[in-house]
C-alpha cells in the first residue's frame, strides 16, 4: 500500500488538469493510494456548503488531498467552497512558495522563498459590519468608548482579531519547516510600530519561539520595509511568515517577482493538508497544469519523499523552458483576451 492521498477531479478540462498532476506524481514511483473524488456538473450546481461537507469527508479519510481546478455554475462562491474546507479541517497554515525557473524569462533570478501565511485569523475572518448598519452604529459608538478615539459616523467597521495560540502555532510551524527542509532563515513580517497590540503580539511571539530554535537565523521586518527590499534584494530573505492579509498580498507579489504563470499552494494543520494551485493564477488553470503539478511537489515533501520531491520539480523547469515560448504567447493573448 501507498501513501493514501485524495485527488478531488473537476469537469472537463478541470478534470485533465487533475489528471495531468496525477501523472507527473506517479513518474517520481513514490507508491500512492490514490482516492478519486470525480464532481460531476450537478454536484456544482447546488449549495457550495453540502459540497464543502461532501470534500471535507473524503478528505478525512486520507487525511492528504490534492484539489484539482474546479469551476462552479451559477456564479458561486470558489472562495467560500475553500474557506469552509479550510475551517472544517483547521487547515491554518498556508505555504505559497516563489521560486524563479532557470532560464525562464523573468523580472528577478534565483528566487527561492517559501511564504508561510497564516490562515485562521486576522481582517480575512469577515468581522465586518456594513456602514448603515445597526450593527455598525454599535460598534462604532462602544469601540469609540473602549479607544477613546472617534470614528466617523459613515464608516464601516471591521475586525483585526490575532490571538496567542494563532500567532504561536503558525511561528512554531514556520520554524519547524525551515529546519526539515534544510532552510536557513525566517522572517517575521508585521506592522508592530503601527498596530502594536495585534501585530505587536505576533512580533513579540515570534521572538519568544526563536529561541527554541537557535539553528535557524531570525530577523523581523515591517511589511512596507519588506516590499521594497524584496525588489532590491529578494535573495536576502528565506522563509518569510506572517499574519493572513499580508501573506496574501505578498505571495502575490512574489509570485510576479519570479514571472511564474502558476502559483502552487498548500493549507495544512495538525492532522490534514490539502494541496492546489491558486484560483487567482495569471494564466486559465485548464490550460496550464504546471502550477498544480508544482503542488506535487509540495505534496511528495509532506510525504517525507524530499528526492521525488526534487526531481519532479526538475522535470517541471525543464519542461517549462520548453515551453516558455508558448506560455509566452498564451499569456499574451490571455492578457488581450
Amino acid at each position: 500500500m501507498g501513501y493514501p492521498v485524495t485527488l478531488i477531479r473537476g469537469c472537463g478540462p478541470d478534470a485533465a488538469v487533475a489528471d495531468a498532476a496525477r501523472t507527473a506524481i506517479d513518474t517520481t514511483n513514490v507508491p500512492i493510494d490514490w482516492q478519486i473524488i470525480d464532481l460531476n456538473p450537478e454536484m456544482l450546481t447546488g449549495d457550495v456548503i453540502p459540497l464543502a461537507n461532501y470534500l471535507v469527508d473524503a478528505i478525512r479519510k486520507t487525511r492528504t488531498a490534492i484539489k484539482g481546478p474546479i469551476t462552479l455554475a451559477n456564479g458561486q462562491d470558489l472562495y467560500l467552497l475553500d474557506a469552509l474546507i479550510q475551517e472544517k479541517l483547521n487547515l491554518y497554515a498556508n505555504l505559497r512558495p516563489a521560486k524563479s525557473i532557470p532560464d525562464l524569462p523573468g523580472p528577478f533570478q534565483d528566487i527561492d522563498l517559501m511564504i508561510v501565511r497564516e490562515n485562521t485569523e486576522d481582517i480575512y475572518t469577515g468581522i465586518e459590519f456594513e456602514r448603515t448598519s445597526v450593527e455598525a452604529a454599535d460598534a462604532r459608538s462602544w469601540l469609540s468608548k473602549l479607544s477613546g478615539k472617534r470614528i466617523r459616523e459613515d464608516s464601516a467597521v471591521g475586525i483585526k482579531a490575532i490571538s496567542v495560540k494563532g500567532c504561536g502555532q503558525i511561528i512554531e510551524f514556520a520554524f519547524n519547516y525551515a529546519r526539515s527542509n534544510h532552510r536557513n532563515k525566517v522572517t517575521a513580517v508585521h506592522l508592530a510600530h503601527k498596530m502594536a497590540s495585534t501585530d505587536g503580539l505576533f512580533l513579540d511571539i515570534a521572538h519568544e519561539i526563536a529561541k527554541e530554535f537557535p539553528d535557524i537565523q531570525f530577523e523581523d521586518r515591517a511589511v512596507s520595509t519588506l516590499c521594497m527590499e524584496l525588489i532590491q534584494n529578494p535573495q536576502a530573505f528565506d522563509v518569510l511568515v506572517m499574519p493572513n492579509a499580508y501573506g496574501d498580498l505578498l505571495s502575490h507579489l512574489c509570485v510576479g517577482m519570479v514571472g511564474n504563470f502558476g502559483a502552487p499552494t498548500a493549507y495544512m494543520g495538525d492532522q490534514y493538508a490539502v494541496f492546489e494551485a491558486l484560483p487567482a493564477c495569471i494564466t486559465s488553470q485548464s490550460k496550464n497544469p504546471f502550477a498544480l503539478i508544482l503542488s506535487g511537489v509540495l505534496l511528495l515533501r509532506y510525504l517525507g519523499e524530499p528526492d521525488a520531491a526534487q526531481r519532479l520539480q526538475a522535470a517541471v523547469e525543464s519542461q517549462v523552458v520548453l515551453e516558455s515560448k508558448g506560455i509566452a504567447d498564451f499569456l499574451l493573448s490571455a492578457n488581450q483576451g
